[in-house]
């Protein structure tokens, strides 16, 4: 058998197993904890308090306007600076986490301004508070908006995993990187997590269009 193919079949599941025990489950650990953030910072956003909304932006535009590498960097190998030292994992997940709350906060916010105002006023006529008709009427219908760009976040997320690498996460760019520096395969080994990511890719965005095409049927046309 070619050297190559047999490489390539040896191969596949060490970077497989660093996808399934180590890049799959950064992203969705970072992608809740974006997510939370991202509600809590789209809220600000959008109320009317000066001081809430300034943070906000401020928030946004720094996530926005600097590198997902400069901002992981920062953590891992900025803060040790200031007496607080973090292992490789959670400085990923905390850069990860706040990357994507920063993106995410401006879809919710979207989302949540698209629902009419009318819903609001129903609660209120409902008896309803402003935290209750947010979550038991606004949320909900601002859910179906927010899924599509929301899921695009998610699959951008799976693959800036591999920029934990940097900060030497094992994930499955990692593993793929230790087996060139034995191999000196590098075409072989990187085309093979390439497509390895792809394949994760093509899983995602299957999962997204028979999560919208449940939510269509609950949009009334």
């Amino acid at each position: 058998m070619d050297s190559n193919w047999q490489l390539f079949i040896d191969s596949l599941w060490p970077l497989a197993k660093g996808a399934i025990t180590a890049t799959i489950p950064l992203a969705l650990i970072s992608f809740a904890l974006g997510l939370a953030i991202a509600l809590v910072i789209a809220l600000m956003r959008i109320s009317k308090n000066p001081v809430l909304s300034g943070i906000a932006r401020v928030y946004i535009s720094i996530i926005r306007g600097t590198p997902l590498l400069v901002q992981l960097f920062v953590i891992f190998y900025g803060m040790p600076s200031l007496g607080i030292t973090i292992d490789p994992l959670p400085s990923a997940i905390i850069a990860f986490s706040l990357n994507i709350g920063g993106y995410a906060a401006e879809i919710i916010r979207a989302a949540i301004l698209s629902v009419p105002a009318g819903q609001w006023e129903a609660g209120y006529t409902l008896g309803m508070s402003r935290t209750r008709s947010l979550y038991r009427l606004i949320l909900p219908q601002a859910t179906r908006v927010a899924i599509p760009p929301l899921s695009n976040s998610f699959i951008s997320l799976v693959k800036d995993t591999s920029l934990a690498s940097t900060i030497l996460v094992t994930e499955m760019f990692r593993k793929a990187q230790e087996i060139t520096a034995s191999t000196y395969e590098f075409m072989l080994l990187y085309c093979e997590a390439a497509a390895i990511y792809w394949v994760i890719c093509l899983l995602l965005s299957a999962l997204q269009n028979s999560v919208e095409g449940r939510l269509e049927k609950y949009v009334a046309k």
